[in-house]
């Protein structure tokens, strides 16, 4: 029995296309149990280390949210719990959205104006793309971590321009690599711009008890705004952007995701709670760090990584096919690896993505590297 009306012949032939060049993406519950995939970099949420800190605080019978946080949504506990992310990452205020993606939307398309610039890292996050076509801003790419590209970017369009706004990634989600943010401050100071950093895969990573890449180079304080994303190591969902008292006061009455969404229930942000909370006492970020530098030391030679010290780690192997069969191969093996295939990233940048946490035990990473020997 054919339900509703028939699908598009274009779109049909958009999926074809996709079956046909191995880019077709679907979704799996019966994945191998060894852990090299999954942003949970700390464990906070599979080791169930959050869960069991969520038991220690207390809770009201309320379980929705009623409404956004402008109509009916707001409370207490969403103003405290800003007050301390704002405290913790050293700013004036922070300002929680739905998910990094709703936050990285609601900045980038509300902030830069028209007769404004973007300049931005050409493998900036998807969400960051989708915020900067929103925004009224002209913008342009750099190339990746290239502060010299930057630098003519800034030269060329320095007096044309009202507000020149650098947007960049701390640890970049694809290739785990780090910006040189230092550099790139410098720049900003030297044309007036202003900088956002996305902290993503950052936080629970870098810096004193994991308040992110920013924090550890002591630039916090130089940057427009930055967002941290809890959908990684902090094992819950959400996001929060810092800075100003005066971009939060901004963001509430000009940013779309999140004037015009149902606000996170209360569970959300105990959970958030909880898992900032864990940071603080936790012995799982010396963990990671510790299972990052034997990855690095084991890594054979003849396997072509991109350099990280990330949580991130990657092997680039051409082709959307190659990187599948690599997959299965290491499923078969009950390794957990995820092939990137275009067009996620560029073609003939597909690659095999290698995510380690801190519940990753020497053995683990010596079978992964093992069973990557000669590929």
């Amino acid at each position: 029995m054919k339900f509703g009306q028939t699908f598009p012949e274009k779109l049909s032939s958009l999926l074809k296309t996709r079956q046909e060049n191995f880019s077709l993406r679907k979704l799996n519950v019966i994945v191998p149990t060894i852990d090299f995939s999954s942003n949970d970099y700390l464990g906070f949420s599979s080791q169930e280390l959050l869960y069991k800190e969520l038991t220690q605080l207390q809770s009201s019978n309320r379980i929705g949210s009623t409404g956004s946080r402008l109509i009916s949504g707001n409370s207490v506990l969403f103003d405290e719990l800003e007050k301390n992310i704002a405290d913790y990452h050293d700013a004036e205020s922070a300002l929680l959205f739905n998910s990094g993606y709703d936050a990285n939307i609601g900045l980038l398309s509300s902030v830069p104006q028209k007769g404004d610039l973007i300049l931005y890292d050409e493998l900036i996050h998807a969400s960051i793309n989708d915020g900067i076509r929103l925004s009224f801003a002209k913008h342009f790419k750099f190339k990746h971590n290239d502060v010299i590209d930057l630098n003519h970017l800034l030269e060329r369009h320095r007096n044309s321009f009202k507000e020149i706004y650098i947007v960049i990634e701390s640890v970049y989600s694809m290739d785990g690599d780090s910006s040189p943010l230092n550099e790139i401050i410098a720049l900003s100071k030297t044309f007036g711009a202003r900088v956002i950093v996305d902290e993503a895969h950052a936080i629970g990573v870098f810096g004193e008890k994991g308040k992110g890449l920013c924090h550890e180079l002591n630039i916090q304080s130089e940057c427009f705004a930055r967002i941290y994303t809890f959908g990684k190591a902090l094992g819950c969902h959400g996001a929060a952007v810092v800075g100003s008292n005066e971009l939060k006061k901004y963001l509430i009455n000009y940013s779309r995701s999140f004037i015009y969404t149902t606000a996170m229930p209360e569970h959300s942000l105990l959970a958030i709670k909880a898992a900032y909370n864990l940071l603080q006492k936790t012995n799982e970020i010396k963990k990671l760090k510790f299972n990052i530098e034997y990855f690095n030391q084991k890594l054979n030679l003849t396997i072509s990584f991109i350099e990280s010290k990330s949580t991130i780690h990657s092997l680039i192997k051409s082709g959307n096919s190659n990187v599948q069969k690599l997959e299965e191969k290491l499923a078969k093996q009950n390794l957990f690896v995820k092939a990137i295939k275009s067009p996620t990233v560029k073609v003939n940048q597909e690659r095999i993505r290698i995510c380690i946490h801190s519940y990753n035990t020497k053995e683990e990473i010596d079978h992964l590297l093992y069973a990557l020997t000669g590929v």
